[in-house]
């Protein structure tokens, strides 16, 4: 039974998996705020007669959360609580066919790449004047922004160039114009983001243009902070670094997955490069460029990894002692070089090695933060919750990040979306807290 009336134009858009998929959603939302539809984004009201899922399929827990959401509006649908499903995003790209087969009360998948065809099926025009417009579904004060989409790497385990296609680059002037339109709006925080940063620019410039995309960008007026999120180790273009020192509102941070420690693991990953090239490049960027925050993701329980591979890598990360560190268990995906192997590692063994590098980095991330307490840092707050102004410094993306608590008193004050100079008074694993200065 229908508990409430449905609102005809209105469409809720729900968002799964990673800041990629968070802006493909809000360039649908721009596109169909256009053609006059009410655009909600995750709204619980339960009014919108139309319910589009963008979905996720790097891995199995990934999908198996896009899989229950498509299934969780199916059961709206068969109750009257929604008229229409549409589902797009990396799992539909993937799986389709198999999805329409399983899950017939959807009543269209789209890929990645056909926000031409969800617009036509909804009888709405595409409209090209708006590329790169969005409706932003993040705080109004930062944004994530997609330089690149695809990916031309070999990485044995990833399925992302089956999803997402080859690597191909936004154009610089096209960008630069993004970059102003969302600073007019208030965006004072961009996280460049991309499959591969470093290989931007290779397809339209013939050569790595990173470093001189992100000297257009720092002159944008009102972007105080630019962020660098997935960037591949192997042939990285060290200009950046240069552009890095050069530029204040170029933040000292990078977002650089290495995945493993091990040369064997990294062959077998073909990743193209090894352990002490990767040492070397770690050390490198931290020698152009003193103080930089680096955050990595590893992997554990590759197929054929060994104690000895895990012991290598954990003592790795002893020594390489990283700001920010996150591992994920390795997921046998379909259609990927690693599929051809053995997933011979147990699940309890690969989810026992992610807790003993999570609790080597907590204690480092402990360490690091004690280091802090006593200086005063640049933070950006992003919200309220309870008793506390929450924020983050420039070495920190939301979501993944250490977070800065301020708490609220007639002395520390300050307004969401604002930045302010804030002295660390205490640290714990993974939070900061401080008084305004």
């Amino acid at each position: 039974m229908k508990t409430k009336t449905l609102k005809k134009n209105k469409i809720n858009i729900v968002t799964l998996g990673c800041s990629k998929n968070i802006y493909d959603s809000e360039e649908l939302m721009a596109q169909l705020k256009a053609n006059k539809f009410d655009v909600v984004h995750e709204s619980n009201e339960e009014d919108s007669a139309i319910a589009i899922i963008n979905t996720c399929g790097f891995i199995d827990n990934a999908k198996q959360e896009s899989i229950d959401t498509i299934l969780n509006f199916v059961d709206a649908k068969e109750e009257g609580r929604v008229d229409k499903v549409y589902v797009t995003g990396c799992l539909s790209q993937r799986y389709k066919e198999d999805l329409e087969k399983e899950i017939p009360n959807v009543d269209a998948f789209f890929g990645t790449n056909e926000l031409p065809n969800i617009l036509k099926t909804l009888r709405a025009d595409y409209k090209k004047e708006l590329v790169g417009e969005r409706i932003l579904t993040t705080p109004s004060h930062y944004a994530y922004f997609k330089i690149a989409e695809g990916c031309d790497r070999p990485c044995s385990f990833c399925a992302i160039p089956i999803m997402r296609g080859k690597h191909r680059s936004t154009p610089m002037e096209q960008l630069v114009e993004n970059a102003k339109q969302l600073a007019a709006k208030g965006v004072k925080e961009l996280m460049l983001i991309a499959q591969d940063l470093t290989y931007y620019g290779l397809d339209l410039y013939k050569k790595r243009a990173l470093a001189d995309l992100l000297r257009q960008l720092s002159d944008v007026e009102g972007i105080e902070w630019i962020k660098l999120h997935y960037a591949y180790p192997s042939g990285f273009p060290m200009d950046v670094f240069d552009v890095m020192n050069e530029r204040d509102n170029i933040c000292l941070y990078l977002d650089m997955p290495l995945q493993h420690a091990s040369t064997n693991m990294l062959k077998a990953m073909r990743r193209g490069i090894t352990k002490e090239k990767t040492t070397q490049l770690v050390k490198d960027i931290r020698a152009k460029v003193p103080g930089i925050a680096m955050r990595t993701t590893l992997i554990a329980g590759y197929p054929g990894e060994t104690e000895e591979d895990f012991k290598e890598m954990y003592d790795w990360v002893a020594e390489m002692r990283f700001d920010r560190l996150g591992i994920f268990t390795y997921s046998h995906e379909e259609n990927t070089h690693a599929h051809n192997f053995e997933d011979d590692v147990p699940e309890e063994v690969k989810k026992q090695r992610a807790e003993e590098i999570m609790d080597l980095q907590s204690g480092i991330s402990w360490e690091l933060n004690q280091e802090k307490i006593g200086k005063i840092f640049k933070v950006l707050f992003d919200r309220v919750e309870g008793d506390y102004f929450i924020g983050r410094t420039e070495f920190d993306s939301p979501e993944v990040d250490n977070e800065v608590l301020v708490k609220k008193t007639d002395d520390n004050f300050v307004r969401i979306g604002d930045f302010a100079h804030v002295k660390i008074t205490s640290a714990d694993y993974f939070d900061l807290f401080g008084e305004v200065v």
